[in-house]
């Protein structure tokens, strides 16, 4: 959702949720037109972490900030699900909605990871608004340790909502904290989760992990890539994130390396970063 976005010339400011809702509303329509069966909210990077990361503390953030820094990011997230739901309606097709929960700091940097307690208290706050907004289950998205996705795991598990986990890809082939992929798998399997994917790395990357998610969980696997190269600054809301070069991945090439992920035992797939409509139109036909 964020990469498409901004690709079509949205401000990520607010996640476009206040300046273009609009245009979010329509970006779900056409994913679903396309022949998605699950759209994702677009609540990406959206925490109140995130606010207040660019003050010195709470204090510093009540003092300059705006009145409703605290409590925008859950406002947002609100907003996001009842755009996916008009989506839904407007097209009539029954899809299931996807409620995102994504790492509390940059998704490409598991060394910034907060501490479990830390992770579990702030997840939980996040998986309940999204639940009590209306999301059918939630997806732990681009998750880089094993320790900040059990915390989210747990918290969103609470809210008695079905669960789907995908972690973030080093170019290893492990979970990019460098942990190994299968212990990450048991670890949310154990849980209860419903599904283990990975996502966030390139198309290449993701055949080789699948054998072992589908080696260590006995539960749906899938994937989801991203093309092209990064181009920072990042994922903040006063930035543009997207990626550069995605024309090397149009989107009967992408489909067509879905279909290795297939052969390797994956039975969800999708589009990450850089992908948009056409590419969930050519999965649409693999599958």
């Amino acid at each position: 959702m964020g990469s498409e976005l901004v690709r079509r010339g949205v401000r990520w400011r607010w996640h476009a949720l206040r300046t273009d809702p609009e245009k979010v509303q329509a970006l779900h329509e056409e994913y679903i037109a396309a022949g998605a069966d699950v759209i994702r909210t677009n609540t990406f990077q959206l925490n109140r972490r995130v606010y207040l990361n660019v003050f010195r503390n709470p204090a510093h953030m009540r003092h300059i900030g705006a009145p409703d820094l605290e409590t925008r990011a859950g406002a947002l997230a609100r907003n996001a699900v009842e755009l996916a739901k008009a989506a839904r309606s407007a097209t009539g097709r029954e899809v299931a909605i996807a409620g995102v929960m994504s790492p509390l700091e940059h998704c490409f940097r598991p060394d910034l990871a907060p501490d479990e307690r830390s992770a579990r208290a702030e997840h939980a706050e996040i998986a309940r608004t999204l639940a009590e907004a209306g999301a059918d289950f939630l997806m732990l998205e681009s998750m880089n340790t094993i320790t900040e996705a059990r915390a989210a795991a747990q918290a969103a598990l609470e809210t008695g909502l079905p669960v789907w986990a995908s972690f973030v890809l080093g170019p290893e082939g492990e979970i990019l904290s460098g942990e190994p992929l299968a212990e990450g798998a048991r670890t949310m399997a154990a849980l209860g989760v419903d599904a283990i994917l990975v996502n966030c790395a390139p198309p290449d990357d993701v055949a080789p992990a699948l054998p072992r998610l589908r080696d260590a969980a006995d539960r749906p696997i899938g994937a989801y890539a991203h093309i092209g190269k990064f181009d920072p600054p990042s994922w903040k809301f006063e930035f543009h994130p997207q990626f550069a070069g995605t024309e090397a991945w149009p989107p009967d090439r992408y489909a067509e390396a879905a279909r290795a992920w297939l052969d390797a035992g994956a039975r969800i797939v999708g589009g990450c970063c850089g992908t948009g409509p056409a590419h969930i139109r050519a999965l649409r036909e693999v599958l």
